[in-house]
């Protein structure tokens, strides 16, 4: 029975405020400024690239042992729903009071890289190309959520991952929906401005 701990370390895995964590060193709360979640993109606009990266990576990384444990122990469902308890830690961070914090784009991308790696890079290379020739970064993770929820489709997975990429993505989509009144209203920050976003 003690192995299903797992599940639980996969949620406080997820649960890990990277992006609190690196704003103390410069002594910025980062549930205070900018968009007020704990997520990468207020990392890159408050800390700078340097820490931005570091709380990428770590992330990413969260993702990528929660599902690689839980995968380990359980296969792909076991994969899936430790990915998906990642994502639920991130997003709702039990440290913070459950508030929404962060929006699981990082943390996912761990979480596929680890299932499906050539999902992970197909969608990877459409934020960038996307972020980096609009400026939106809401608009790359939007447009990486699509695409991962079409290709588990295209490419040969699993049915577990087909229903994560699809969960997954429906929860990234609805986590930016302020985002997406802001973009069809042309009032969604570039990346580099310093306002909410």
């Amino acid at each position: 029975m003690a192995v299903y701990a797992v599940f639980i370390l996969a949620y406080f895995l997820g649960a890990i405020p990277f992006a609190y964590l690196a704003g103390r060193l410069k002594q910025i709360d980062v549930r205070k400024q900018g968009s007020g979640n704990i997520g990468t993109t207020n990392a890159f606009r408050l800390l700078g690239v340097k820490l931005g990266i570091a709380v990428l990576l770590g992330d990413i990384l969260k993702g990528v042992l929660a599902a690689g444990l839980t995968y380990h122990y359980f296969g792909p469902w076991g994969g899936i729903i430790g990915g998906l308890l990642a994502m639920a830690g991130h997003s709702w961070n039990p440290f913070f009071g459950f508030r929404p914090s962060g929006k699981g784009v990082a943390t996912g991308c761990g979480i596929i890289l680890v299932l499906m790696p050539k999902v992970a890079l197909l969608a990877a290379l459409i934020f960038v190309v996307i972020a980096y020739t609009t400026r939106y970064v809401s608009l790359g993770s939007l447009t990486a959520a699509v695409a991962v929820a079409i290709s588990v489709f295209i490419f040969p997975e699993p049915a577990p991952y087909r229903i994560f990429g699809l969960i997954a993505a429906a929860g990234i989509i609805i986590r930016h929906r302020t985002n997406i009144q802001r973009l069809l209203q042309g009032t969604e920050n570039r990346f580099g401005q310093k306002q909410a976003g």
